[in-house]
């Protein structure tokens, strides 16, 4: 067996696997509008390049009815106003959550995020942006 050859997560952990997908399908069950999470989930895979995903939420964000230009912007989202106020305070956290840096101001991030989501909002972004970066880890594991 040669290291170099992909590893079956999928073949290998189905039951766990499937765990992670119905973890996935009941995030998409919360509050969060399904345009946000796809620019959550988005916006991780790039930070995380993967390929596979970046691919997939493109399409599924472009489905959903966001635009070409903005998916094109995402990863300038700071400084565009293609994004609302709202978004632009969940792709903030999804940075800080996909990046870990000891120097972030997380209570600033939170103070942020409540001025546009409830705490039950926050906690379903959270899950998200902790889901993605599971499935983006799953994926990379095999470029």
């Amino acid at each position: 067996m040669t290291t170099s050859t992909a590893v079956n997560h999928y073949q290998n952990l189905p039951s766990l696997v499937q765990a992670f997908a119905a973890a996935s399908d009941a995030i998409g069950q919360t509050e969060i509008d399904p345009k946000l999470r796809h620019l959550v989930d988005l916006r991780a895979s790039q930070i995380n390049q993967c390929a596979f995903c970046v691919k997939m939420h493109t399409k599924e964000a472009l489905e959903d009815g966001d635009s070409h230009e903005r998916i094109e912007r995402l990863t300038v989202w700071r400084h565009v106003s293609d994004f609302t106020a709202a978004e632009k305070a969940a792709l903030a956290w999804t940075e800080a959550l996909t990046c870990l840096d000891v120097s972030t101001d997380y209570a600033g991030l939170r103070k942020t995020l409540r001025e546009h989501f409830s705490d039950a909002e926050i906690s379903a972004i959270t899950a998200a942006v902790a889901m993605i970066n599971l499935w983006n880890r799953i994926q990379v594991s095999n470029h």
